[in-house]
């Protein structure tokens, strides 16, 4: 089908051939063997020329609705088809901030493409193929599959449009506490910093990403504290939402993890972790 469209497009054997990857033996093989299977001739053959004939015409029509049902429906359960896609998995929030900057990496590498997956928890049994994977882990781990990208700080971030004064980080034990779980609890280790914590059972709302986490405070939920360059990447972007203390280290840093990847992008992952690095 692909042969026959790519030919009555073309109106040539040869520059179909080029087209879709095949000889032009293969091509004109295809055509013959669609020719008899339909009973019908698809093509006038002429020295010089190759025109479609009435009954090629109509059904060019339908091939080409068809295969592009076909495409359209590969690439919105599969994506793109690609050559040079990566495959990148990382947080959601990591992926937002990296969103921003993606552009930069296509102005340099034209010819990669990139796709993006995330995982809050990794499930052991996920078997899709990672060719770039981007952890939050403590500062101090000292896996050797792990490759240091950058060491992170926290911030508390409140709604924009909040009448609640918060001036000092006392004010924030006043406010309804937003919490990310997670193996670090951030408002622990911000407040620690002040010698500072809850008393009792603080925080109505509990979420498990920083992105949901940061709408509930734009939408005047409650504050919340997160790493500090979602929080301005998310104030650049747009977000209802404002810094309202000073940055403290987190103690946990980014990390890409070393994975097998895949042969055919090992190459172009490499290209994007160094970007990636500079990024950061």
């Amino acid at each position: 089908m692909r042969s026959f469209e790519a030919a009555a497009r073309l109106l040539s054997f040869t520059a179909a051939s080029r087209e879709i990857g095949l000889t032009q033996t293969a091509v004109s093989q295809h055509i013959k063997a669609l020719e008899v299977q339909l009973d019908a001739k698809l093509f006038l053959r002429r020295p010089k020329s190759l025109q479609l004939t009435d009954a090629g015409k109509a059904y060019l029509v339908t091939v080409r609705e068809a295969l592009d049902m076909l495409d359209m429906s590969t690439t919105g359960l599969f994506g793109p088809r690609q050559a040079r896609t990566i495959t990148v998995r990382a947080s959601m929030a990591f992926t937002m901030w990296l969103s921003a900057r993606l552009d930069d990496f296509f102005l340099k590498h034209p010819d990669i493409g990139v796709k993006t997956v995330t995982s809050i928890w990794k499930n052991p049994s996920d078997q899709q193929p990672v060719d770039v994977d981007v952890i939050l882990a403590p500062q101090e781990a000292t896996r050797s599959d792990l490759k240091l990208l950058s060491s992170e700080r926290i911030v508390p971030i409140c709604g924009i449009g909040s009448n609640q004064a918060i001036r000092a980080p006392d004010d924030l034990l006043r406010q309804s506490p937003i919490h990310i779980m997670g193996f670090d609890d951030h408002w622990a280790r911000y407040l620690s910093a002040y010698g500072l914590k809850f008393e009792g059972s603080a925080g109505r709302l509990i979420t498990d990403t920083s992105t949901a986490a940061m709408e509930m405070v734009a939408a005047g939920l409650g504050v919340a504290v997160v790493i500090e360059r979602f929080a301005r990447q998310a104030i650049q972007s747009g977000q209802k939402i404002r810094i309202v203390g000073e940055p403290k280290e987190l103690g946990q840093a980014h990390f890409l993890v070393r994975t097998e990847g895949r042969a055919a992008t090992q190459a172009h992952a490499k290209e994007f972790e160094e970007w990636l690095r500079n990024q950061l």
